[in-house]
């Protein structure tokens, strides 16, 4: 009785693992690998539509990897979204039965400037005039009125900077740090997407 059952059970595994071989050969998928701007390239979403009619969904993985399968023989668009970034479209993809059609790894997503935050500053000597190659940090206040740094980079020519940031609602703190002199520092409320402006003057060396 035993091994009648175990035969059973062997027969409908192999059926299932047929149906699901055949199934693979009447269908195709599509694969890729989505790279951004900035942030992690986790979490975009990938929209596979047959004319206008979305019919598969997926969401790039910590490599910004994806892969749709099962998808019937045809021509198909693909649509990529994520906060934050533009949004990129692939038309006339072809599918084809038992092909999984790579679509390689040049689809770049870059920053939505109408969805971030953008902390512009400049930075000034004693007499006023632009300080170049003055090193500028960016750090989050936190709730606790910790102070973590988060980015970091050094004015151009005309002694300006800026950073891009989530729009989300947070305190930063923008410090300049000239080499021998004192450091200055501002702090910025954003609470949303816009440009903040920020104006840093050095104090005179002390001797």
């Amino acid at each position: 009785m035993k091994q009648i059952r175990s035969l059973l059970f062997f027969l409908v595994v192999i059926m299932l693992a047929s149906s699901v071989l055949a199934q693979n050969r009447s269908t195709g998928g599509i694969k890729g690998k989505v790279r951004v701007e900035t942030g992690p390239p986790a979490g975009v979403a990938v929209v596979v539509r047959l004319g206008e009619r979305e019919v598969a969904r997926a969401v790039t993985d910590k490599n910004g990897e994806f892969l749709v399968s099962r998808l019937a023989p045809g021509l198909y668009g693909v649509t990529f979204r994520k906060p934050g970034l533009s949004v990129g479209t692939i038309e006339n993809i072809e599918i084809k039965a038992g092909k999984t059609r790579s679509l390689g790894d040049h689809l770049v997503l870059s920053i939505d400037e109408g969805s971030i935050a953008f902390i512009r500053g400049s930075v000034f000597n004693k007499d006023d005039r632009s300080a170049p190659n003055i090193r500028i940090e960016l750090a989050r206040i936190e709730q606790d009125g910790t102070v973590k740094k988060i980015d970091g980079r050094v004015t151009n020519e005309i002694g300006s900077f800026v950073f891009r940031l989530a729009p989300d609602p947070a305190r930063y703190r923008i410090t300049a740090k000239p080499n021998g002199a004192e450091p200055v520092s501002k702090d910025v409320e954003v609470d949303g997407a816009a440009v903040y402006r920020v104006a840093l003057s050095l104090k005179p060396v002390t001797k």
